[in-house]
């Protein structure tokens, strides 16, 4: 099965839960509400996606191609598509860590982070998502995915997505993962470049070719900072490019690769980042397998006139466990990055100028309601050997 779906606003699939008014004592998802159906149809453990889940985001979120949106506003307008209530949610996430490496600390993370979400319908084609956090590690966060998406353009197998996004989305969703570690070579950095495949402002394509998965990516090169002074946002003016082609080999197995080329310029000198990489999925029953590696090149990466060309290699591989029909899931991820140049922004609560990282996380989880769960997960720094043990919960209304 060809997986022509956008993976950036995949949280969104009944995730995102309607603030409205409350039936039988429970705040109703706001898809599932809309729909009249469960959230097992497209989460198995929330946020992770099923394949429905999936297509269900590829189409704009829409049981079908430009479908009609249920719970419209009746205005004898044709031309405009309003709800009669408008789709606001929240998620919130709590933990409580303990970290030892000689020393025995704990930490309690609550909240870790309040997202407000929105999602809907402007067209029958032109769904449009956000959110934006009102607390993310003790500040506001600000705005993070928030685009408009177009499905089907012209009856063709192509969707476009305009506005900022994550580089890594058409990949694995940093956002669906199951655990607190993070995929860490998405957030890999060297020097002052700005570049990684985090979030960023531009435009995304994706297409069904000859049974093929294409994205194509456009976009700005410098995260989602704020605007400079003279209310640009892109300092350079060049953009950088990203192409992944992915397909469903056989049954339960989906291969991978892309490659990015950008460049930036500052103080008179220009940098140029070119990575290519790899990635993977195996599906058996109740177990998945997911796998990237990535390498990465910057010739200038602190912008001097002469200086050695950073290298960097890295990648992870998950393995989830979820059992069908069980309330229960299993998860582990190993993580590695390794470069020539200090690393930025890779290792959470530790320092960051190092030339490698290298971690393995494994936990439990389990479902208390559908849009609940409580996660436990231990976590090990091999470069550091400081082991991480973290209690919490996920859950959006």
């Amino acid at each position: 099965m060809m997986r022509r779906v956008l993976r950036g606003p995949t949280l969104a699939v009944l995730s995102l839960l309607l603030a409205s008014p409350v039936q039988n004592a429970v705040a109703i998802p706001t898809f599932a509400r809309r729909y009249k159906v469960s959230c097992q149809l497209c989460h198995n453990v929330i946020p992770a996606l099923t394949a429905f889940g999936e297509i269900f985001a590829g189409n704009g979120f829409r049981m079908a191609p430009r479908e009609e949106s249920p719970g419209l506003l009746v205005t004898g307008d044709t031309t405009l598509s309003l709800l009669e209530q408008f789709p606001l949610a929240a998620r919130l996430d709590a933990y409580v860590q303990g970290f030892a490496n000689g020393n025995a600390v704990t930490d309690f993370e609550t909240p870790y982070g309040l997202k407000i979400l929105s999602s809907g319908a402007i067209s029958k084609s032109i769904s449009y998502y956000f959110y934006a956090f009102l607390f993310e590690r003790g500040e506001v966060g600000g705005v993070e995915d928030a685009f408009l998406y177009v499905d089907d353009i012209g009856g063709a197998k192509l969707d476009v997505a305009v506005g900022q996004f994550q580089i890594s989305d058409p990949i694995f969703k940093r956002e669906l993962r199951l655990e607190f570690e993070d995929y860490a070579v998405y957030r890999a950095r060297v020097g002052d470049s700005p570049v990684d495949l985090t979030y960023d402002r531009g435009i995304m394509a994706i297409a069904d070719i000859a049974g093929f998965t294409v994205t194509g990516e456009i976009v700005n090169g410098n995260g989602k900072g704020e605007a400079l002074p003279n209310r640009r946002f892109d300092g350079d003016g060049g953009k950088d490019v990203l192409l992944h082609v992915s397909r469903d080999v056989t049954e339960g197995l989906r291969l991978g690769a892309f490659g990015y080329y950008g460049r930036a310029r500052s103080g008179g000198f220009r940098n140029e980042t070119s990575m290519f990489g790899a990635d993977g999925t195996v599906t058996h029953g109740a177990l998945e397998f997911n796998v990237q590696y990535i390498h990465r090149e910057d010739d200038r990466p602190t912008f001097a006139l002469s200086e050695p060309r950073a290298k960097l290699d890295g990648g992870f591989g998950e393995l989830l466990v979820r059992p069908p029909g069980s309330p229960w899931y299993g998860f582990a991820l190993y993580n590695l990055v390794s470069t020539n140049r200090p690393l930025l922004d890779v290792r959470l609560g530790g320092p960051a100028n190092v030339d490698r990282y290298e971690a393995v996380s494994a936990g439990i989880g389990r479902l208390i309601q559908r849009n609940l769960r409580v996660t436990t997960e231990l976590t090990y720094d091999i470069e550091l050997e400081e082991g991480r043990w973290t209690l919490g919960f996920v859950t959006a209304f």
